[in-house]
């Protein structure tokens, strides 16, 4: 059976499980899923693409305009997987979608009238790789880990936040993959905002960057932190306390462990270090697939890891952030997105040895 015929399969299990006689997939994220990497946008900034597919227990739709197809066609091959192509002039109402699921009990992966809204399962059914996907991430781990090598070992002072977002942007297109999060924040920022948008502040010491990055559909994300002169003592020691968070969530991040008992596990290691309430600051990550985060883990979940999977976490204490993300196979916990030379922290857990991210210090 071809990835493309299990991934079909596992559709048709859900539509059956919960008596749906079709499936609406319009994020850009569920079209990549659907079609094993194919991609729908046009505008990056939205969730939802220039295509959508409808599957019935019968059928395969793929429902765009005559500007898209060829396309999808010519470079997709979307055809070559047996899905029906609708291709109107874009110009006219399109109301095929209304019409293919009239009279029928239909999911949505978003909202859309008349049908049932699933994006969470949704989500949470892009989040169960195969071993296809798994060697994908390992690969675009990769490519995010050299585009974010290339482009903090090129940030100087004096440079923009928005300069240094195009360092880094420019880092990763080259390599084929999208910067789809592009977070640059330089000295008092960090502190300041987790989520940083990049500003025309120029850079003086310290620098984070953080990128997601996007190939085949499949999104990695990673945190890398620069200082400039002798890094002070209580930002290394914020650091060394995040490090053994990370190293915790990661060790903990194996098959069969619920979300809630990980989250547990970290939440005792913030306490552990002397940052108890940090956690309660900027979410902790989650589950990586087709969205940089499938879901946002929180301490009451109940979802169990499964394998292969992957993960990304990102515990933070306020001017210090560790994040990678790491590949959780039946046998080992495998980080993707590691640079060969970055300056590590040893943090055991366990009796297990993890080498977590340093801030790389330029004196």
């Amino acid at each position: 059976m071809t990835d493309f015929e299990s991934r079909q399969q596992q559709i048709q299990e859900f539509m059956d499980d919960l008596d749906l006689d079709a499936l609406l997939l319009q994020r850009v994220s569920s079209f990549a899923w659907a079609t094993c990497g194919a991609a729908a946008y046009v505008n990056t900034a939205s969730s939802t693409g220039a295509a959508s597919l409808l599957i019935t227990g019968t059928s395969r739709h793929l429902i765009t305009n005559n500007i898209e197809a060829p396309r999808l066609i010519q470079e997709e091959h979307l055809n070559e997987q047996g899905w029906i192509i609708h291709a109107p002039p874009w110009y006219e109402t399109n109301s095929l979608i209304a019409d293919l699921t009239k009279g029928k009990q239909f999911g949505s992966d978003m909202n859309f009238p008349n049908a049932i809204e699933l994006a969470g399962p949704i989500a949470r059914l892009r989040a169960r790789l195969n071993e296809t996907e798994a060697q994908r991430f390992r690969s675009l781990g990769q490519i995010c880990a050299d585009a974010m090598s290339e482009a903090i070992h090129a940030v100087r002072p004096g440079q923009t936040e928005f300069e240094i977002a195009g360092i880094l942007s420019a880092a990763a297109e080259k390599r084929g993959a999208q910067a789809v999060v592009n977070l640059i924040a330089t000295d008092e920022r960090i502190l300041r905002f987790r989520h940083p948008l990049p500003t025309s502040k120029k850079l003086d010491r310290y620098a984070m960057l953080v990128l997601c990055g996007r190939k085949w559909g499949l999104v990695c994300s990673i945190t890398r932190m620069v200082h400039f002169g002798t890094l002070p003592s209580e930002l290394r020691h914020k650091m060394e306390a995040t490090a053994q968070v990370d190293a915790t969530f990661i060790h903990a991040t194996r098959p069969g462990a619920t979300v809630s008992d990980i989250f547990r596990k970290a939440q005792n290691a913030y306490a552990t270090t002397g940052y108890a309430n940090e956690w309660q600051l900027h979410h902790q990550g989650g589950p990586a697939g087709y969205e940089p985060r499938e879901f946002i883990a929180t301490p009451d979940m109940t979802e169990v890891v499964s394998a292969p999977q992957a993960y990304a976490w990102n515990p933070s204490i306020t001017g210090v952030k560790s994040e990678d993300t790491i590949l959780v196979t039946e046998t080992s916990t495998d980080g993707v997105t590691h640079i060969a030379g970055w300056p590590t922290i040893p943090v055991t857990v366990d009796g297990v040895l993890y080498e977590r991210p340093a801030i790389l210090e330029i004196v």
